[in-house]
């Protein structure tokens, strides 16, 4: 698996060492990935995901891995994390008519 968040698409960049000497080097500067696991309160079931730190703490900022999918942008997300959020989103369809 690439390092790339699954939530957010972020991934390694490139960029260059610079000496005192101003000497330059190739580098990359890499995403602080971490394996979570996070809890769809929706479907009740934990998923395992490889997200970056600033994922993570918006996660927690917006109220938890559902609500941070609906508000995500389709071409970030990884293909695991496209189809929780299309179940999220068929389950609250589902329950939309019985709350009314």
């Amino acid at each position: 698996m690439s390092r790339k968040c699954e939530l957010t698409g972020k991934k390694a960049m490139s960029g260059n060492n610079v000496s005192h000497a101003k000497n330059r080097t190739k580098r990359k500067f890499l995403p602080n990935l971490n394996n979570v696991t996070l809890s769809s309160e929706t479907l009740g079931r934990d998923f395992q995901l490889k997200v970056s730190a600033s994922a993570l703490r918006t996660i927690n900022k917006v109220g938890g891995l559902d609500h941070f999918l609906k508000k995500a942008d389709g071409e970030n997300l990884s293909s695991n994390a496209m189809r929780i959020k299309k179940d999220i989103e068929k389950i609250e369809i589902e329950k939309a008519p019985l709350q009314k």
